[in-house]
């Protein structure tokens, strides 16, 4: 049986296209394309190649000795770029070598505080390598830094301190500089005693506001901490055994797609060769459904995000047999012909047919709505249903915010206004952002729809990202910025919505890339977590989590529940990774230059004593993996009864949930009544008096559901013995 339903579909091959006649099949053909694009990286890639570092090299050589400023401002710029490929120590050399020369030509002082400051970005990034990599703990990088995660060479942190105080000598306004100073006498272990008063940021402007209890990274007990740059992460159980695998990936398109299979005993394995991955490299963001109907879930990786037209990488989807393993169909889908720069992508039956479609979000050119065709093939719509959005889109989600059983979308870009795109049931949409006044933040990133208190109407979160350390810094100290903040338009269910951000306990500066929801405590509200970070060396900023306050506000429970990751944060996958009945916390790490790598992190949680259940939904009708279909909990307590509302999707737009619906409980260990209802048909099943604490499968148009028996596992709380540790592995350089 595959996985997420009981459909049977035949698996004939099809005839490889014309222009694929050269290639066994789609997947050798796809192989053969990003061989290529890895082999040209030392030329066309300006964030892991060296090109420019060489031309760099031959400028500086043909510079007189007496041209001290230029000489000065080359060798600046060869060291930034030594630091950015991991060549740390050389790049420290490099820049500390160019100030002599700039001290010569009498630059101003606004030049040596630029040279400084990257200078103790630089040491900083040093001790990074030395002590949370090289001798990596469950409190390495977690924000604020203490306990194990305090730094056991000091040297390079005491080093970038005294860099970052030369620059607040000169600008004691200046925030960056004041944020990484508090940082590095954290990593000392002698904050705040030891930073100067005028500098401090006081310990109680990063206390959660609400006690949490703790999550401990336990990724490396289970060989899962991969060593990798910016990418995607999804959970789900893609052999159909009851546990959740994980699928991580990195944008570099050198490193390898990796799977690792739940072995169903506290132990993950690596499966990437047994799935058929080997060879798939590359992938900013991941997201999986099951497209072509037959019960077992797919993947798709989009490629190209942040590299302009260089970035014409194509995205691949890869199709899952039923057993874990998968092969590139892309070139045959029809989702190969145009390829454009892209991270984002989202799966909807749009047209209500009974299958996915695909809307990918693209960067600086048109979007592509692929319409499905039912035979494992694709067209792009999107030109004649009007959603070609041709802006600079960062992320991309659909949802049926007017419940009118046609999925609508939403659209969010960077540096210009989002969209929203109604589906007006007949294959074409009508843009309504600005009228329901949801075109805001002007520069996004992250987006989601969900229903966060419970009123059984779609909301809307659309993340501010402004690539800034400034704002971040500024709103922990409670000082004026400028910078949009993070917005939540909650909505009426009938096509209307509100911003109440602010009045949600939600007006802050986070900057967002991965991020998604889930129920951590099991209460039956939505939490969410936001990786937060952009590609500078100096974004060393706390990765959030945002407690739900029973649909009433959200707190921050960051510090408390030790999420601060200062690592960058991409794909999030929120899932109940151990079936011990609450949802742990996957979160890949590392940033986009090649000396900006980093390992994954799985948050495990320790539990909350409240009630759940797990919803698996098969679509007959609707599509197999049911994606669309709205779940209604209802719950009673003595004569109230609340409902819990949950729409089956993967979360947010920057990470992979499970498809099977995790939905908490809280005190309630007898559920009242369950409702689906079911996309393409509009029908409801309903099922009462069915007790908590158990995974069931709901078939469309079956009167009974099943009971899935999916034994609780224990995590290993020892590394494998085999894999050695993952964060050993580097990119470059003497990291």
């Amino acid at each position: 049986m595959g996985v997420g339903c009981d459909r049977n579909a035949t698996d004939e091959s099809r005839p490889a296209r014309p222009e694929a006649q050269q290639w066994e099949s789609a997947h050798d053909r796809m192989l053969s394309v990003l061989e290529q694009i890895k082999s040209r990286i030392p030329q066309d890639n300006y964030f892991l190649g060296d090109a420019d570092l060489v031309d760099l090299k031959r400028q500086l050589a043909a510079q007189p000795q007496h041209a001290h400023a230029m000489r000065g401002a080359l060798m600046f710029e060869i060291g930034t770029k030594n630091v950015f490929l991991g060549n740390t120590t050389l790049g420290i050399e490099e820049q500390k070598a160019a100030f002599e020369h700039l001290r010569q030509a009498g630059v101003p002082q606004s030049v040596f505080d630029k040279l400084f400051f990257s200078i103790g970005v630089s040491h900083l990034r040093k001790a990074e390598n030395d002590n949370c990599i090289q001798a990596h703990s469950a409190g390495s990088c977690i924000f604020p830094i203490r306990e194990d995660g305090v730094h056991v060479d000091p040297e390079q942190a005491t080093r970038a301190i005294a860099y970052f105080s030369r620059v607040l000598e000169s600008q004691p306004g200046h925030l960056p500089s004041r944020w990484l100073l508090n940082l590095s006498y954290m990593a000392l272990g002698r904050y705040p005693d030891d930073v100067p008063p005028s500098f401090l940021i006081p310990p109680e402007a990063f206390e959660s506001e609400q006690p949490f209890p703790r999550f401990i990274d336990c990724g490396s007990n289970l060989g899962l901490d991969t060593f990798s740059l910016a990418g995607g992460v999804i959970t789900d159980d893609f052999d159909d055994d009851g546990f959740l695998d994980i699928v991580v990936s990195s944008w570099s398109p050198a490193d390898q797609i990796r799977m690792f299979h739940n072995d169903g005993d506290g132990t993950f394995s690596d499966w990437t060769e047994r799935a058929g991955l080997t060879g798939i490299y590359g992938g900013l963001n991941l997201i999986h459904a099951d497209y072509d109907n037959d019960g077992n879930l797919d993947i798709l990786v989009l490629r190209g995000g942040w590299l302009g037209d260089a970035g014409r990488h194509p995205n691949s989807l890869l199709r899952n047999d039923g057993h874990g393993h998968f092969r590139d169909v892309t070139f045959d889908a029809g989702l190969g012909d145009e390829h454009y720069p892209t991270q984002t992508a989202c799966w909807a039956d749009y047209d209500n047919d009974g299958d996915l479609d695909l809307y990918v979000g693209n960067e600086g050119f048109a979007n592509q709505l692929f319409e499905n065709q039912s035979d494992g093939t694709f067209v792009d719509v999107a030109a004649k249903a009007g959603v070609a959005d041709g802006g600079f889109t960062k992320g991309v989600i659909w949802g049926d915010f007017d419940a009118d059983r046609f999925p609508d979308l939403y659209v969010s870009n960077l540096n210009g206004p989002n969209r929203l795109f109604r589906n007006l049931g007949n294959g074409r949409f009508e843009e309504v952002a600005g009228p329901r006044g949801v075109t805001g933040p002007q520069d996004s990133f992250p987006t989601w729809f969900w229903d966060f208190n419970n009123d059984g109407a779609l909301d809307l979160f659309v993340a501010s990202f402004s690539q800034s350390v400034d704002p971040v810094a500024a709103d922990f100290m409670n000082l004026p910025h400028g910078t949009e903040m993070d917005c939540l338009y909650q909505g009426d269910g009938k096509g209307g919505f509100v911003e109440v951000a602010e009045q949600m306990n939600l007006r802050r500066a986070t900057q967002p890339m991965g991020s998604n929801f889930g129920d951590l405590d099991n209460d039956g509200f939505l939490d969410f977590y936001l990786g937060t970070g952009f590609p500078d060396f100096d974004a060393l900023v706390p990765n959030q989590m945002f407690r739900n306050d029973g649909g009433r506000r959200f707190l921050n429970v960051t510090t408390a529940g030790g999420f601060g990751h200062l690592q960058k944060g991409h794909g999030v996958a929120i899932a109940d990774l151990d079936n011990d009945g609450d949802q742990d916390v996957f979160h890949e790490l590392g940033g986009w230059f090649a000396g900006d790598a980093y390992g994954d992190a799985l948050f495990e949680n320790p539990g909350f004593e409240n009630h759940w259940i797990v919803i698996k939904l098969v679509g007959r009708q609707s599509n197999a993996c049911a994606i669309g279909a709205r779940i209604r909990v209802d719950l009673k307590n003595n004569s109230a009864t609340r409902s819990v509302y949950r729409w089956v999707n993967s979360g947010g737009s920057f990470g992979g949930n499970p498809l099977r619906q995790h939905i908490g409980l809280g005190q309630h260990d007898q559920i009242d009544r369950i409702e689906i209802r079911w996309p393409t048909t509009g029908t409801t099943q309903v099922f009462e008096n069915v007790p908590a604490d158990q995974c069931l499968r709901i078939t469309e148009g079956r009167s009974e559901f099943e009971s899935l028996p999916y034994p609780k596992v224990t995590f290993s709380k020892s590394p494998p013995p085999t894999s050695g540790h993952s964060h050993h592995h580097h990119h470059a350089g003497d990291r």
